[in-house]
């Protein structure tokens, strides 16, 4: 196949993906950050059991870390250039899909690691006000490590996705 084809069938793949992801879009509705805490919060009087190498306080102190970082600034980020092809495809497919998918145990680069001392209280009580402190926050953002600029919105969507990812690796009884 020449060049000429292959570019014009590639441009052609690429638009009937995006037409198809974006009618997906308009139909999978992903939670809001109220709906997330409500659920967070009714995870209090249970007990929590993670299915992964880290367990329930490491898991909510990551999920904190994650949320604290959008406002602060992550310690560590990928470059530019992965932010703006990789790093957005990422989150686009996430976004659309309505799901994310990544290593549960992989901590965010250059964040302090996840230690036992706090218990599963503290670190679900921090992810929560993280999370309140985050809806609150009317000025800039950070980039996110990987998927770089992102808007109140779709911050809010990333967070909300993360949370739910690492819970569905966990059991509450």
């Amino acid at each position: 196949m020449n060049r000429r084809r292959f570019l014009l069938a590639s441009g052609a793949t690429v638009a009937g993906v995006t037409l198809a992801l974006g009618y997906r879009q308009r139909t999978v509705e992903i939670p809001a950050i109220a709906a997330t805490l409500a659920q967070l919060e009714s995870l209090r009087s249970r007990k929590a059991e993670s299915r992964t190498a880290w367990s329930p306080a490491q898991v909510f102190t990551h999920l904190a870390q994650s949320v604290e970082y959008s406002l602060t600034g992550y310690p560590i980020n990928k470059p530019a250039l992965f932010q703006c092809t990789a790093g957005r495809a990422a989150f686009e497919a996430f976004t659309l899909a309505g799901a994310m998918c990544h290593k549960l145990t992989e901590p965010i680069p250059g964040a302090p690691a996840l230690v036992e001392a706090d218990g599963v209280d503290i670190a679900l009580t921090r992810l929560c006000t993280a999370l309140r402190g985050f809806t609150a926050h009317a000025g800039a953002l950070a980039p996110h490590f990987a998927f770089g600029a992102l808007d109140h919105a779709e911050f809010a969507q990333a967070h909300v996705l993360h949370i739910r990812d690492h819970l569905e690796e966990m059991a509450f009884a």
